[in-house]
């Protein structure tokens, strides 16, 4: 059995709170592998222009390259769809075997929020959930709604205590924007990347 999770998300670009959150969630949940998979059009975002796909593909990949069993997937890039994270990962489901395990890396705020999430019923049904939070930040709320969605659905939930990086890639784009340093926030391999192609400029 394979123990495969899934991270989604603009990535515009890829930084360190994403690729923590990666690679938390792969040894804190004991996850033999962690797929980032960056949207084509989110269902919560879609008044928001976003990088070039390819541009937002390459930067993963470059930063997946760096770190062991993370890997990227263009599913939904490469899909003419609204990016729903239950129908992705219900095609994703098909490329493993009936007894490995697919699981939804998610922080707290959307984590409470699964419920009203389109298809949330066959989401938290067919695969489980890794929820990073911080002390103190609606602890209860996650603990309510996880017994919630266990009880109701039967959904495998893991409670991690992940790296918070106060990082955001808007504060990323200004400062590529104004030519300031991004060391500390993001691979030095896709800032160079950012550079040469201009991206963000």
């Amino acid at each position: 059995m394979k123990r495969v999770g899934v991270l989604g998300g603009s990535f515009d670009p890829v930084h360190y709170g994403h690729l923590c959150l990666a690679q938390d969630a792969r040894d804190m949940a004991g996850l033999d592998e962690v797929i980032l998979m960056p949207a084509k059009l989110q269902p919560f975002k879609l008044d928001k222009h976003l990088t070039e796909p390819a541009d937002r593909l390459e930067m993963l990949r470059i930063a997946a390259m760096l770190l062991e069993n993370i890997s990227v997937s263009s599913k939904e890039l490469d899909a003419d769809r609204i990016s729903y994270t239950a129908t992705t990962l219900g095609e994703l489901r098909e490329e493993f075997t009936d007894r490995d395990k697919l699981y939804f890396i998610t922080g707290t705020d959307s984590f409470i929020a699964l419920g009203t999430w389109y298809k949330a019923d066959e989401l938290l049904s067919d695969n489980g959930i890794v929820v990073g939070i911080r002390p103190g930040y609606r602890e209860d709320e996650v603990e309510q709604k996880s017994a919630l969605y266990r009880t109701a659905f039967g959904t495998e939930v893991i409670i991690i205590k992940n790296r918070r990086l106060d990082i955001s890639s808007t504060e990323i784009r200004e400062r590529v924007r104004k030519g300031e340093s991004t060391e500390g926030l993001l691979p030095q391999e896709v800032r160079d990347y950012i550079d040469e192609h201009r991206i963000y400029k």
